[in-house]
Order: C-alpha cells, then sequence, then structure tokens
C-alpha cells in the first residue's frame, strides 16, 4: 500500500501494521472518519449502565419542576 498524504502507519516488533495515525487537518472532514469513530464511541459505551426512557423522562420532568 503506497503513502497517502496525513495518513501515517505504525508498526509493532514483529513489524506488523498496527496503529494509524490520522492528520484531521487534513482529513478532519471526512464523513467516513467521523462515522468510523462514531462506531468506536458506541461500541466503548455498550457496557454502560442505560436508563429506562420513562425514569430518564421522569427525571427530567423533575428538574424542570413539570408534574406529568
Amino acid at each position: 500500500m503506497g503513502e497517502i498524504a496525513g495518513i501515517k502507519y505504525t508498526k509493532d516488533a514483529t513489524g506488523k501494521k498496527r496503529y494509524v495515525r490520522v492528520d484531521l487537518d487534513v482529513h478532519g472532514d471526512n464523513q467516513l472518519i467521523e462515522d468510523f469513530l462514531d462506531l468506536v464511541e458506541i461500541e466503548a459505551s455498550k457496557k454502560e449502565p442505560t436508563t429506562p426512557l420513562r425514569d430518564f423522562i421522569k427525571e427530567q420532568n423533575q428538574k424542570r419542576g413539570i408534574n406529568v
């Protein structure tokens, strides 16, 4: 694979490509990179605790002083 401006690969001790560095000044407005980073964030948050929607709405209404 040839070199791409703004993209750098880092290899591990065995010489295998392991990391990719993306220059956001060059590629920061690329929708595919934004989508990839969104997916990484979603995967990382999958194990976080969740709140049922009804409980969330009730809590928000209480914070705003709304009784429904």
